[in-house]
């Protein structure tokens, strides 16, 4: 049968599912069975048997669990506060003033989190009633809130990367340092256009605290100390090769314990509901994996990929030229699927059609997370957009709008990514 019509029929069924209220993960399990038995020889039972253990039983794949517990550990101590108390007195001074503390807090709690809702339902739980109540512009305090809250899935440690690197089978603990300077390159665009637009709107910014002398910010920045200390040892361990990324998230968990212990935040009930949250979303990311892993296998057999990718081949674009396809490509997929979603179910297609067009696959790693943020702030299913309009109550629409600079400003550093990739490579090829 014609390739593009067998396409076509799983993607009608993909959606057809998906559209139904089935989980995603099950959807994808699903179509891959459709798919075996209508188009291959073989048996679709036991492939989907093997298939489904040999991605859940995956060593590298303990280190996402664990860094999701950290983040939740973390999202129900004091740590919101503590960034805020620690943060505000160093930016009254720039223009935009306490806006940039969505974009530095966003920017540290990324390092310990590695979930962008995380991070955003984290930041704004702290940002958003002290700005509005200080008169800071409400567009200016989501847009910024909901741009910079991406880095979840950037700055390391990031669930996404570690998604990515198993279904590249590249390393995870590469891809954690190749994040670190786009990480922080995005964090000076927000926070760069910020202090443009309060040039340009001085009228709009509220006037700035009274003054603190540097003993007293730096008795406010005390506050910061444990969270950094957390970073810089779980970012600290894989950089300098003691310990993997897994052993790494280890040392993260334990350390959120104890950072929370020593806040006087642990107790059974805290300690209960992070394990539970971690267990709820670890359990949906790990189905999403069994059945986009089950998809790929069978897209394997039915020959898509190959067929695919010789297509792609066959049009002679330049690397620049395929990138830029597959930004749009992803960017219109996050209109309707999680970041996750994304990566398992397009990973086993696309990957033979990078590789022949000689694009470093840690470079792509990022440039795909990069894009995948992107979709986190695009309507219909952009899930920081979900996020801020549970702790807003405003309209999907007004969000996105607010969002739409940031989105914007991903696109310029995606283009500076290109035109200087080893600000991606640089760190990795140190280790």
């Amino acid at each position: 049968m014609n390739e593009f019509v067998v396409t076509t029929m799983l993607i009608v069924a993909l959606f057809a599912l998906l559209g139904s209220g089935v989980w995603i993960g099950l959807t994808l399990a699903g179509v891959a069975w459709i798919g075996m038995e209508l188009f291959s020889s073989r048996p679709a039972g036991d492939a989907m048997a093997l298939t489904i253990w040999g991605s859940a039983s995956s060593w590298t794949l303990t280190a996402l669990p664990l860094f999701v517990w950290m983040g939740e550990i973390l999202f129900r101590t004091k740590l919101s506060e503590s960034m805020f108390r620690g943060l505000a007195p160093w930016v009254n001074f720039l223009p935009g003033r306490l806006l940039h503390t969505n974009i530095l807090g966003s920017t540290i709690f990324a390092a310990v989190s590695g979930s962008s809702a995380a991070t955003c339902a984290t930041v704004g739980k702290m940002s958003i009633p002290e700005l509005s109540r200080r008169g800071y512009p409400p567009e200016k305090i989501v847009g910024s809130l909901g741009g910079a809250s991406t880095l979840g899935l950037l700055i390391p440690p990031s669930i996404i990367m570690i998604v990515y690197g198993v279904a590249a089978e590249v390393s995870i603990a590469k891809l954690f340092v190749a994040g670190v300077i786009p990480g922080l390159l995005l964090a000076a665009l927000f926070s760069g256009s910020l202090m443009v637009w309060a040039l340009l709107n001085p009228d709009r910014v509220p006037k700035a605290d009274a003054d603190m002398t540097l003993r007293e910010k730096l008795a406010e920045a005390r506050h910061l100390i444990p969270v950094v200390l957390l970073i810089g040892g779980v970012i600290g361990a894989i950089y300098t090769g003691v310990a993997t990324a897994t052993e790494a998230a280890a040392v993260g968990v334990v350390g959120a314990l104890i950072l929370s212990g020593a806040q006087g935040s642990l107790n059974w009930a805290t300690f209960r509901d992070a394990l539970l949250g971690a267990t709820r979303l670890y359990c949906m990311i790990a189905l999403i994996l069994a059945g986009a892993a089950f998809l790929t296998l069978a897209m394997g057999y039915i020959g898509l990929p190959r067929h695919l990718a010789e297509w792609v081949g066959g049009l002679g674009l330049s690397p620049g030229m395929l990138l830029v396809a597959l930004a749009i490509f992803y960017i219109v997929l996050g209109c309707f699927l999680d970041g996750i979603s994304m990566i398992v179910l397009t990973m086993g297609v696309i990957l033979p059609t990078v590789q022949a067009a000689g694009i470093d696959l840690i470079w792509f790693g990022v440039f795909v997370v990069i894009v995948v943020e992107m979709a986190q702030i695009t309507p219909p299913v952009g899930f920081n957009l979900f996020v801020l309009q549970g702790m807003t109550q405003r309209q999907i629409t007004w969000i996105a709008r607010a969002c739409l600079p940031y989105f914007l400003l991903m696109v310029v550093a995606v283009l500076v990514l290109y035109w200087f990739p080893g600000l991606v490579t640089w760190l990795p090829g140190k280790m």
